[in-house]
């Protein structure tokens, strides 16, 4: 049954990040991928809510909500393609703007998660 419920989880969690990439896209409309960042920066954000509401690793919820949904909602391989995209573009800074500072976001995010909910 739990690998149920994380396949669901995960198959809203791609949903949501394929809206919130067309929202976040059309209001931009720019070359910086700010969608990904946003989509990272968010879900990094909810797991480490997650894992401080939560502190049992195998919680029920935490698997399901962090695995499935923030699995299929945040997405890494992309982030990784459009820092290369940049590269490739000739785009250094924003290259580096995006991968490192996203990651740095990204962690921000989480231990601010983990800070307010732990």
């Amino acid at each position: 049954m739990i690998v149920m419920l994380i396949a669901l989880a995960g198959s809203a969690g791609a949903v949501t990040r394929f809206l919130v990439d067309g929202a976040v896209r059309w209001r931009t409309a720019g070359a910086f991928p700010w969608a990904t960042l946003a989509i990272n920066v968010t879900g990094s954000l909810l797991l480490g809510c997650l894992a401080g509401a939560f502190t049992e690793p195998a919680n029920s919820w935490r698997l399901v909500v962090g695995v499935g949904f923030c699995g299929g909602y945040t997405t890494f391989s992309t982030a990784s393609f459009e820092t290369v995209r940049l590269v490739q573009q000739g785009r250094y800074r924003a290259a580096v703007a995006f991968g490192g500072g996203g990651l740095v976001a990204c962690v921000v995010a989480a231990a601010t998660g983990w800070a307010l909910t732990s």
